[in-house]
């Protein structure tokens, strides 16, 4: 199994930003469209947002004007900034490609929202 590695998130105030990043020393990021997902307790997986291999973008209207994925194909990384972060986007946060490939899931990282 080849997983992706997530970083970056943590503690966060209402309103608050986070960056989060994504990489593997195995996966080659450039062949695909990438995606980040997020899972909340007691919720299924969703896709937040994702880019594809020509940088085209495209969001969940919860999250749209808000979070910005981008990719640096030279770092094989993916991005995630989140801007004007509330309270129910707290989850753990994965990325894959998208469509996700099973053996692609990581131990994602944890968002937490909260005053």
């Amino acid at each position: 199994q080849v997983q992706l590695v997530e970083s970056g998130g943590g503690l966060v105030q209402p309103g608050g930003s986070l960056r989060l990043s994504c990489t593997s020393s195995r996966v080659i990021f450039s062949i695909f469209t990438m995606g980040w997902y997020r899972q909340a307790p007691g919720k299924q997986r969703e896709l937040v947002a994702s880019v594809t291999t020509g940088s085209y973008t495209n969001y969940a209207d919860s999250v749209k004007g808000r979070f910005t994925i981008s990719r640096d194909n030279a770092k094989n990384t993916v991005y995630l900034q989140m801007n004007s972060l509330k309270p129910e986007d707290t989850a753990v946060y994965y990325c894959n490609k998208h469509p996700p490939y099973i053996n692609y899931w990581g131990q994602g990282t944890q968002v937490t929202v909260s005053s």
